[in-house]
């Protein structure tokens, strides 16, 4: 054999003398098929299951996609629809009464509020987003804070109306309550300055905020109309009820949380006992007694607003679960923490402050998110108390002449708002939970 069969020494036949060009991979191994391989067909029983789903889904898709994008908007009533319907699309076809959306949008939206002051809800509503912004999102200016402050007294007026002093006097009593903390704290200790701050502003708003506004009323009348809760109503009543309840209890639930784990027995055991008792009992349970019960524990003739009431056993019982919650993630951290804290020279507030709760709140973000959704999604029992909310309204809309009979449509459109203002909150939650990730996972 010569050199040409065998290859020399220096470059033997079977090694290569130069680079093959780069060519594309397989089709099979690369894009949507290898996906599909991977995903769907990668065996016989996934290949069958996937024929199985396919089927399913189209033969959902079918009947629910002509029902849904094909139904009818222009109609007064359900037998209007119905004729509309039959001469459409044939008669006895399966179709949507979307109508019915359409011609009770407002009461499903406001309930009573007047007509000519939707403004004021829809106001309220940009303006509360503009003031929830700056907590959500820190890249925001610090300064909008103080709008933050400021809002809940601002859309109480504006939603409610009256005069414009009744907020302010009430607003004057949290700056009291700060500034007797604050400067008090040297005259009589943490504790004292703290007992201090909040009985003087509770015995201010009792005895002194109601005669201030009414000499400051007569004095420069300014207001809006007023507004009486029974006029609110349909998913107005809902979003009030359920950002009212979640804003308070997040700060009530923290303080019951550390209360539950305090050496002070008062505190530690009243603490337990709240906590167990309002846990321990449905909240439909809750709802009954603050529209039934509530006023004989209450001075004769006492008018307490059934609103009001709702939204206090909603705000205590969403608290004792928010309480629970950050109790398991200040038990999550390591005894090092705290440790670190007391080596630091830090008091107990400032650990809290600082170290501890920041800590135990980001590992309880899932656990108060989803108390949050659970507990606006709960707004819909108050129907049950005779408070007309998004439910209560499809049963008066379903009463009258014009719509008795119709069912999906209303219950779908109430489902689909309630689905957008939950998977709101659940998408902040996992994009906070991203942000605050320190690990590399």
């Amino acid at each position: 054999m010569n050199d040409t069969q065998t290859g020399t020494v220096e470059n033997p036949a079977y090694v290569r003398a130069e680079m093959i060009p780069e060519q594309a991979p397989p089709a099979t191994q690369v894009g949507v098929i290898k996906w599909l391989r991977e995903n769907l067909f990668s065996s016989w029983a996934n290949t069958l299951l996937t024929i199985v789903s396919v089927y399913v889904v189209y033969w959902i898709i079918g009947h629910i996609f002509g029902w849904t994008f094909f139904g009818i908007w222009d109609a007064g009533s359900l037998s209007e629809c119905r004729a509309i319907r039959d001469e459409r699309y044939g008669e006895g076809a399966s179709v949507a009464c979307w109508a019915v959306i359409a011609d009770r949008w407002d009461q499903l939206m406001f309930g009573f509020y007047p007509s000519e002051l939707y403004w004021r809800p829809v106001l309220a509503m940009v303006l509360f987003l503009v003031a929830i912004a700056p907590v959500l999102y820190d890249n925001l200016p610090r300064k909008m804070l103080f709008f933050t402050v400021v809002s809940p007294f601002l859309l109480v007026w504006i939603l409610w109306g009256g005069s414009i002093w009744g907020p302010v006097c009430v607003a004057l009593g949290f700056v009291l309550g700060w500034a007797v903390l604050s400067y008090g704290t040297a005259l009589i200790g943490r504790l004292g300055a703290t007992i201090a701050a909040i009985l003087v502003p509770i015995l201010y708003w009792l005895f002194a905020a109601g005669p201030i506004s009414a000499a400051l009323g007569s004095v420069a009348p300014i207001g809006l109309e007023a507004i009486s809760s029974d006029e609110f109503g349909g998913f107005l009543l809902a979003l009030v009820i359920g950002i009212s309840s979640i804003v308070l209890s997040l700060p009530l639930g923290i303080a019951l949380a550390l209360g539950r784990q305090s050496d002070l027995f008062i505190i530690n055991k009243s603490s337990v006992m709240f906590i167990e008792v309002i846990r321990g009992v449905p909240l439909i349970v809750w709802l009954f007694t603050a529209s039934l019960l509530l006023n004989y524990f209450l001075p004769p003739g006492t008018n307490f607003d059934l609103m009001l009431r709702v939204i206090i056993m909603v705000t205590l019982f969403a608290a004792a679960y928010i309480a629970e919650v950050i109790r398991g993630g200040l038990a999550a951290l390591p005894a090092g923490q705290y440790e670190g804290a007391d080596s630091l020279g830090l008091d107990y507030w400032q650990s809290m402050r600082l170290i501890v709760l920041p800590q135990a709140l980001k590992i309880s973000i899932p656990g108060i998110v989803s108390t949050f959704i659970g507990i606006f999604k709960d707004t819909t029992l108050v129907v049950f108390i005779g408070l007309l909310d998004p439910i209560g309204f499809t049963n008066a809309i379903r009463a009258s002449t014009d719509w008795n009979g119709i069912y999906w449509e209303l219950f779908i459109f109430i489902g689909l708002c309630f689905f957008v203002a939950c998977f709101s909150m659940s998408q902040y939650s996992q994009y906070l939970e991203r942000k605050l990730r320190t690990d590399n996972r």
